[in-house]
């Protein structure tokens, strides 16, 4: 029977092309509003994969445009009330539901603050919608799975085509087009080779470095919600400043490589972990001592890591229901978390 995760995985390619048709036009209106803005500087506000997606778009803007992006904590707002000074800023607050009250409070406060405040929501009208200046529907529709796939995907291209559309970047316009049919390739690879490998770990290290660090943080957090698996994060470059001292013989490591200016950093670091014994995987084919895990070339290298998440979704819906789990249904896991 297929779960409604895998579902909604499949589905992903069908979302994001309704997104960049149904919503074009708050696309090209969040765009305009940042030209005529001219931000000194943005932030985000997000939690779980909203903020593995706000992460993302951190690297795309700053890559892009030079401009600084911090995260802010929402509890700034909805627990301490502090007063930020975003007068001469852009917010971009992801939430699926719309409604998580910390969220909704934290773009509040930007917009009062003379912020150009998005919100990139699954919901519409919503409570984040009414907390900002330019609400956007990422049309990913119905999703039923307590872990998030295809709003995860969708908050980012709906990101990526207002950064296109502020900063006329023509080629990241074609390449952010061109994405539902790059999807549609890459929820069909198979990543069986590390299934096959995994055997009874429990513990393992997702990497990446830019954008593809994003698309790490939310593969490790996807393998403790659907899992109940111990996965962490971290840069590659980061991981040799001691969380390498766990990394014993065969302990799994996933390098997450774009085709982009970290692919060789990324690879040059997995292949050293793989030759001291780490069973070591990554997403090149430039790799001497690790596995090759299938990737789909999307030629832009912001929009090439993003695929890679489409492929390891697939997996781990398989690899959770082969330990018995139910990745719909996550033990003490609801789909809408309402913090304040």
């Amino acid at each position: 029977m297929q779960t409604n995760m895998r579902r909604e995985i499949d589905e992903i390619p069908e979302a994001t092309a309704r997104l960049l048709d149904r919503s074009s036009d708050a696309i090209r209106k969040a765009g305009a509003a940042l030209r005529e803005k001219n931000p000194a500087f943005l932030v985000t506000i997000a939690r779980g994969s909203s903020d593995h997606a706000a992460l993302f778009l951190k690297y795309a803007i700053e890559l892009s445009t030079g401009l600084p992006v911090a995260s802010l904590g929402p509890s700034l707002a909805s627990i301490y009330g502090a007063k930020m000074q975003l007068a001469s800023a852009a917010s971009i607050a992801i939430s699926q539901s719309g409604k998580s009250p910390d969220i909704v409070a934290m773009a509040e406060a930007a917009t009062k603050a003379g912020a150009v405040t998005i919100a990139l929501t699954n919901t519409l009208p919503s409570p984040i919608s009414d907390a900002s200046t330019h609400p956007l529907d990422i049309q990913a529709g119905p999703e039923l799975a307590v872990a998030a796939t295809k709003s995860y995907v969708n908050s980012i291209v709906a990101g990526l085509a207002i950064l296109a559309e502020w900063t006329n970047d023509g080629g990241l316009r074609t390449a952010v087009a061109a994405l539902p049919g790059h999807f549609e390739k890459a929820v069909k690879l198979d990543w069986h080779l590390l299934a096959d490998n995994l055997g009874e770990a429990e513990s393992l290290y997702m990497l990446g470095r830019g954008p593809a660090l994003a698309i790490a943080s939310e593969a490790a957090l996807k393998f403790k919600e659907t899992s109940g698996m111990h996965a962490e994060a971290y840069s590659a470059a980061e991981v040799l400043h001691g969380p390498v001292a766990l990394v014993e013989r065969r302990f799994p490591v996933i390098g997450l490589a774009a085709r982009d200016a970290a692919e060789d950093s990324v690879v040059g670091i997995v292949d050293g972990l793989g030759a001291k014994g780490a069973l070591a995987f990554a997403t090149s084919s430039k790799l001497k001592t690790a596995k090759t895990l299938p990737f789909v070339e999307t030629g832009h290298p912001i929009t090439d890591a993003l695929t890679l998440i489409l492929p390891f979704y697939g997996f781990v819906e398989s690899w959770s229901r082969s330990r018995g789990l139910n990745p719909d249904a996550p033990v003490a896991l609801k789909k809408v978390t309402e913090t304040r």
